[in-house]
């Protein structure tokens, strides 16, 4: 059944500001506020797992707003999903807000693409963050293949993950991302280490929240990562890779997909989406 829309209190803040206790409370976390790895990887897995990547906003046709006060307020109060600049502007400001170094940097993506296939425009934000002398790629808004700990700069060797194995290899701006999946090296994006200020990521947002050819434009797409397994929704096929099992796929009905938003995503299905479930059931 559609739930009624949610009657929440908006929260006015100002554009660094961000509220600690309900961020830990919104991701489950309850440990230590000092800036070391260990608090860094206890909050990124958290976060993936808690609050799903989903971006039902573009396909309302609302845009996305990423000011500070937009972004908590639609994942912290509000309790839904975002993509990559709301996920990665809330938690670089949570990081900083606790000690942490942490700039944010911009990615050209290059998952599921052709090989020999021409540049997409950077259009993915990724944070990095410096601990004593190393620096570590954090990333909690890719979706169905976002890295569930933080990743070194520093080696080019595969890091193993609780998921999947990932790498960084020098590339001609930067670094490429790759992931290992069925026993192959697999790109995901190239990303800058030059820092990005708050504004630079403005007009890729805006592109990728409006124009015709953005993926997110197109298709209904919802993604949760727990511990133990991978969940992501692409129009109506439902797929989960549970760890060290068979790989699992579904397609659902109109009610099925309302279901998983809700189940799966913890989402609170509001009734102006029916049309776009309709649709995605449909695909």
């Amino acid at each position: 059944m559609l739930s009624k829309k949610n009657d929440v209190k908006m929260i006015i803040m100002d554009n660094n500001y961000v509220d600690l206790d309900g961020y830990f409370e919104r991701i489950g976390y309850y440990g230590s506020r000092n800036a070391t790895l260990e608090t860094l990887k206890s909050i990124q897995q958290l976060h993936i797992d808690a609050i799903p990547f989903e971006a039902i906003d573009v396909l309302l046709g609302r845009g996305i707003d990423i000011t500070a006060e937009a972004i908590y307020n639609k994942l912290i109060v509000a309790r839904r999903g975002g993509y990559c600049f709301e996920h990665g502007g809330l938690l670089k400001r949570v990081l900083s807000s606790i000690g942490f170094d942490v700039s944010g940097l911009i990615a050209r993506v290059k998952w599921m693409s052709e090989p020999n296939s021409a540049p997409p425009p950077r259009s993915h934000m990724v944070l990095c963050v410096q601990i004593e002398d190393k620096s570590w790629l954090v990333d909690v808004g890719f979706g169905g293949c976002v890295p569930t700990a933080p990743l070194s700069f520093g080696t080019s060797e595969p890091q193993e993950t609780n998921h999947e194995t990932y790498r960084l290899t020098p590339a001609r701006q930067g670094h490429l991302l790759e992931v290992m999946l069925d026993g192959v090296w697999k790109p995901v994006y190239e990303v800058s280490r030059e820092e990005q200020l708050e504004v630079d990521f403005v007009t890729p947002n805006w592109f990728t929240s409006t124009h015709p050819q953005s993926i997110f434009c197109k298709n209904l797409m919802v993604a949760r990562t727990t511990p133990e397994a991978r969940f992501t929704l692409l129009a109506n096929r439902l797929t989960i890779r549970r760890q060290g099992q068979k790989l699992e796929q579904h397609l659902l009905s109109v009610d099925q997909i309302e279901r998983a938003l809700s189940d799966i995503f913890n989402l609170t299905v509001d009734p102006e989406w029916k049309i776009l479930i309709e649709k995605a059931a449909q695909t």
